[in-house]
């Protein structure tokens, strides 16, 4: 198979997907309007509540949602074969992940800039809401435990990555302070950010960093992870123009320099596709690719974890309603983008069959490292980039990203903790709930010994957990169509086959965990199923009262300073 080909045909159907399709969603379904005062205006805070720059705000939104999964997943996907990977990314992005994002930003817009646990409350009820931010904690306990972890591993194993990836923190705070304090103009801004930033991936590439064993009384595994969380905590602290918006847009930008320097590599060299189309020898203890691939797929496809991104900051900061379909749903083209440039650098990064299927020898094998590997060689062919040069860019993207939704992971979770609070009547401030956060993963991370191999512990669950969380955002969209009498038909389909997926896959990891004997992840297997099942019902009753009830203009009220409530101050 001809990767150019592939390239060509998947970059068509994703841009195809946001001009024609997300046009009739914010025209007919979401039906954006331009006057409406969002809530970055209404209550303008200074810290969570600033309006932004659409191109901003998508580099902020984009990078805070990407992380390593549009990497991993695919790069793992294509053992199956690279032809369901391709066609699961593509269409997943056009109907699912771009109507999914754009429409939790839109619900939260409508509803004071509040996140979806807290719309579960309104639209579905109170049971509905605690369920739902049980799954919701789980996820992100996981996502930063995980990050933590996966970080971790790239800068000891990859240390030429170690300057740029600190390095950019300088740089982001300093974009910062050009576009907010001293109002230098954007494409200049934006020119001198990616040059720096590519400045310190040529330094990191000429002298990596190995840390010395041991360094402060710790391994350098936990040094690193210490020092991510210790960063994770602060940067969730400080107002978000200061470090993530930042920071989050060089390296939006920077991905699009990375994967034109893939693309037009592929371009050039043409690399030939060594993975079969679909894989009838895949390796034992392989699972089956139904129900597997949905959920093996997360961000490249869809992910819950956008929802709780695109409710929990981007609503926050979204200058014009109409930004919406711009930062929700060309943030999941992007990510469909950086997909396709997965499965083509770990199908096409190889020089023969045996070489493939000597990487994919087992499930969960490939991921990050055949992106590395395999994105290198096809720069290196195609563009005649140093492979060491080529996997620092590589890695060091990949690193930039897990540590981008690291942190906004965490600051997401305070928000979940202070919400909780509410629930519960207790008001915690910003600094007591993210020590939470941070108590709870770092024990997480460290609970099998110093090398952080703990924060891996719950992340088979990922998954699953992740596009059930995906079906039950959809499902309060629904409800809010149906209580506006829209069409909820865009949004119903992929609900039911996004939940049907996920529901059969935790039912056939019950039977793994059990077989493992694994009682930890069997039982957090049962919460969430139960939850999630729970909260699919109550969804189920709230959309049946809907599409009898009356029409429900409310949410679109602006909202004023004095109505903000629960799940917006902060």
């Amino acid at each position: 198979m001809n990767s150019l080909v592939l390239m060509i045909v998947g970059l068509a159907m994703v841009l195809a997907g946001y001009f024609l399709y997300s046009k009739f969603l914010g025209k007919r379904v979401y039906q954006l309007d331009a006057s409406f005062r969002t809530p970055a205006h209404e209550v303008n805070d200074g810290v969570d509540f600033v309006p932004t720059n659409k191109f901003v705000l998508w580099g902020h939104h984009f990078t805070s949602v990407a992380g390593a999964a549009p990497i991993v997943g695919p790069a793992v996907a294509v053992i199956w074969g690279w032809l369901p990977a391709f066609l699961w990314v593509t269409l997943g992005t056009v109907f699912f992940a771009g109507m999914h994002d754009m429409g939790a930003l839109w619900a939260s817009v409508r509803n004071r800039g509040q996140s979806m646990g807290m719309l579960s409350g309104r639209y579905i009820g109170a049971r509905g809401r605690n369920l739902f931010l049980v799954v919701i904690f789980l996820l992100l306990l996981m996502v930063v435990a995980a990050f933590a972890t996966v970080i971790t591993n790239l800068l000891i194993s990859t240390p030429t990555s170690v300057i740029p990836v600190w390095g950019a923190i300088v740089v982001a705070l300093i974009v910062g302070q050009m576009i907010y304090r001293w109002k230098i103009s954007l494409p200049l801004t934006t020119v001198i950010g990616v040059v720096a930033l590519y400045g310190l991936i040529l330094l990191g590439d000429r002298f990596p960093v190995e840390l010395p064993d041991p360094i402060l009384g710790m391994s350098p595994a936990a040094f690193w992870i210490t020092a991510l969380f210790l960063y994770a905590g602060i940067a969730s602290l400080l107002p978000v123009w200061v470090l993530l918006q930042p920071r989050d847009y060089i390296n939006g930008v920077q991905l699009f320099v990375g994967l034109a320097l893939l693309y037009g590599a592929v371009l050039i060299a043409n690399p030939t596709i060594v993975a079969p189309a679909i894989n009838s020898a895949v390796p034992e203890g392989t699972p089956s690719i139904v129900p597997l691939l949905f959920v093996t797929v997360a961000c490249g496809a869809i992910s819950g974890f956008h929802g709780m991104v695109s409710s929990g900051t981007s609503s926050k900061q979204l200058d014009k309603e109409t930004d919406g379909r711009f930062v929700g749903y060309f943030g999941a083209v992007g990510e469909g983008m950086l997909a396709l440039g997965a499965i083509i650098a770990a199908t096409a990064g190889y020089q023969t069959l045996a070489d493939w299927e000597a990487v994919y020898s087992a499930f969960n094998q490939g991921g990050v490292s055949a992106f590395v590997e395999g994105g290198g060689a096809i720069m290196n062919a195609g563009l005649g980039i140093s492979p060491s040069l080529s996997a620092t860019i590589l890695a060091t993207m990949a690193v930039l990203f897990a540590a981008t939704t690291m942190d906004t992971g965490v600051r997401l979770q305070r928000f979940v903790v202070q919400e909780a609070g509410e629930v519960l009547g207790v008001k915690v401030n910003k600094a007591v709930a993210t020590l939470v956060v941070l108590v709870v993963a770092m024990a997480l991370t460290f609970s099998t010994g110093a090398d952080g191999s703990g924060g891996l512990l719950i992340w088979p669950l990922f998954g699953t957990t992740n596009q059930l969380l995906a079906s039950l955002t959809l499902a309060i969209i629904a409800v809010i169509l149906l209580r506006k009498k829209r069409n909820p038909l865009p949004v119903l389909i992929p609900l039911v086959f996004v939940m049907v997926m996920s529901i059969y896959a935790l039912i056939v990891q019950l039977g793994t965990f059990w077989n493992d004997q694994n009682w930890l992840l069997l039982a957090l297997d049962v919460v969430i199923l139960v939850a999630s099942l729970w909260v699919a019902l109550e969804s189920a009753i709230a959309m049946q009262a809907a599409r009898k009830g009356t029409f429900d203009p409310e949410t679109d009220e602006p909202v004023t300073s004095g109505s903000v409530g629960a799940g917006t101050e902060r």
